[in-house]
């Protein structure tokens, strides 16, 4: 099957290309990357639908990059050649690394310029000045520039891309998007690429396409059962921070999981719960700036962290919530007064690369099905397996529904199969559990959130300048009071084995493994030596007690 598979040295690619793939490690192409590339090398115009982490990227980067090489052997001039339009900044800082990757061998020829990530116009204008060959942004920021005439395009564009097209509508961009098409030229070739095909899609459709080729190459939304496993279990409040510390204090849950609650303040209520016992998490926070976001994927990435806590940006309907945004469907709910606005163009479940997800856990169920599938499709990528736990309360099961409906209509292999767990067995960790939630208060989660801000102000290159002509402000932030965002409580570091469910206790030891090789050491003849010696002269308490009034030596008493 796979010999009869198109191959990426039949595509009749630059060698500087296919170099640059062979380092990248692409034995063969995946099915988008085999079905787009030769009709988009053709000139044809393509709707391609297929899940996250089936390769869209590299479908549209790798013809972009060829029909560019082509032109400039031909034409010298430089110009703005191909846009590539993403909904969110980490999106396009993630194309930007891929396009970089591909044009490893051919830089001078092809310049990428991501316009996505920065705040200011007037940082950004020098870059566009010289004209990359391709230019990735969101189309608000896009719209700016050529606004601003930064940026020009109604001659020069050959390419559009326009990546994660469902996303573009529900995140505000549909003005955007219509404004920018007037700046365009008449004839181009666009790419519209997404995990799945709505109504805002099929209205890109009409706008951008003339002629198009649909790719509709997987089925399922999902992979299916044999990679991909999704389970449910109905929990309330309560029950669900329980289970989470029995899950990820036993090591239930093994290797990088992703946790999706429903609301910011959530997020730092959990992280602050979860480091009681001693398990660090880091939040992933969409009201900071872009680059903070960045490094914290980063380090997950690298290992530094094995769980992150997110929300998305479709967030639960939470009437208790002090914040929140919606988006959905192109409209914005703010709930509640004193609500922050969300950046726009952020979103977790989708488009951000996060890298060899094992688990994916919806702590609180999303809202839609289509977020849903965008979490989960964060694992189980490539070839990769994944699994999928999702904790339902009582008012969730109608979302529930919705989705085991929907995935069923769309392969029935695709079903929330029950998680067989038996609450009663961790039923003894109930009270720690309590016991840290205790520390966990509303000013706790206050001063978590008002520490990683004044950690922002410290490390913002934005107001480096402001600090050295106001020393006094610095020094004032540096040693201003002390937040403490939750008392911890050293005791529930550790796990008691009495306490670990009769089932669990030949797989898990709760001992660390410092205490495990400890214990072995001082273990001789199946007797646990202890660090104190009963007999030993010298070290009985009693016979060393010293009065206040007087000397006390060996059972003797003097006084003076």
């Amino acid at each position: 099957m796979d010999a009869e598979r198109l191959q990426f040295h039949e595509m009749g690619l630059d060698d500087r290309l296919l170099k640059a793939v062979a380092d990248l490690g692409w034995a063969q192409p995946t099915l988008i990357q085999e079905k787009a590339i030769p009709l988009a090398l053709e000139g044809k115009d393509l709707l391609a639908r297929a899940r996250t982490g089936s390769g869209k990227t590299a479908a549209y980067a790798v013809p972009v990059i060829q029909r560019i090489l082509v032109s400039k052997q031909s034409v010298r001039e430089q110009d703005v050649r191909a846009l590539i339009l993403v909904p969110t900044k980490e999106l396009g800082q993630q194309v930007q690394a891929m396009m970089r990757q591909l044009t490893a061998y051919c830089s001078r020829d092809v310049r990428v310029a991501d316009i996505s990530g920065k705040a200011d116009l007037s940082a950004q204008r020098p870059i566009l000045m010289e004209k990359p060959d391709v230019v990735v942004g969101t189309p608000s920021r896009v719209l700016a520039h050529l606004n601003a005439q930064n940026l020009t395009l109604h001659s020069s564009l050959e390419t559009l891309v326009v990546d994660e097209a469902d996303l573009l509508f529900s995140f505000g961009f549909e003005a955007d998007l219509k404004s920018l098409l007037c700046h365009l030229p008449k004839i181009y070739q666009s790419f519209l690429m997404s995990a799945t095909l709505t109504e805002d899609v099929q209205a890109l459709k009409e706008l951008l396409l003339h002629n198009p080729v649909i790719l509709k190459l997987q089925g399922s939304q999902l992979p299916d059962s044999a990679q991909l496993q999704q389970y449910s279990l109905k929990c309330e409040e309560e029950d669900k921070f329980l289970l989470i510390y029995t899950l990820l204090k036993l090591r239930l849950v093994q290797g990088k999981t992703l946790v999706f609650v429903g609301t910011v303040d959530r997020c730092y209520r959990l992280k602050l719960f979860l480091e009681q016992f001693a398990i660090p998490a880091c939040v992933l926070n969409s009201e900071l700036p872009v680059h903070s976001r960045c490094h914290i994927i980063t380090q997950f990435n690298q290992g530094f962290y094995d769980y992150i806590i997110a929300t998305d940006e479709l967030s639960l309907a939470d009437p208790t919530a002090t914040s929140q945004t919606t988006a959905g469907k192109g409209k914005k709910k703010t709930a509640a007064k004193g609500g922050r606005a969300k950046d726009k163009e952020y979103g977790v479940s989708r488009g951000v690369d996060f890298q060899n997800v094992a688990n994916v856990i919806n702590f609180d169920f999303p809202a839609t099905v289509e977020s849903y599938i965008h979490r989960v499709g964060r694992t189980a990528r490539a070839d990769n397996p994944g699994t999928a736990l999702s904790f339902i309360s009582h008012a969730e099961i109608t979302l529930l529904s919705e989705v085991e409906d929907a995935l069923k209509g769309d392969n029935s292999d695709c079903v929330l199969k029950p998680y067989e767990f038996k609450m009663e067995e961790i039923e003894g960790f109930r009270y720690r559990c309590r016991d840290a939630m205790r520390s966990v208060t509303k000013q706790a989660v206050k001063e978590a959130r008002l520490k990683e801000i004044k950690q922002e102000l410290l490390n913002s290159e934005k107001l480096k300048t402001y600090f050295e002509d106001n020393p006094r402000d610095l020094q004032l932030l540096r040693h201003d009071k002390d937040l403490h965002p939750a008392v911890i409580k050293p005791h529930l570091k550790n796990v008691p084995e009495y306490l670990i469910p009769d089932a669990l206790k030949g797989v898990i030891n709760p001992l660390s493994s410092k205490r495990k090789r400890r214990r072995a050491k001082t273990k001789q003849g199946g007797v646990v030596r202890t660090g104190f010696k009963k007999n030993a002269p010298g070290n009985n308490p009693l016979k060393s007690f010293r009065s206040v009034g007087g000397k006390h030596r060996k059972g003797k008493t003097s006084q003076s």
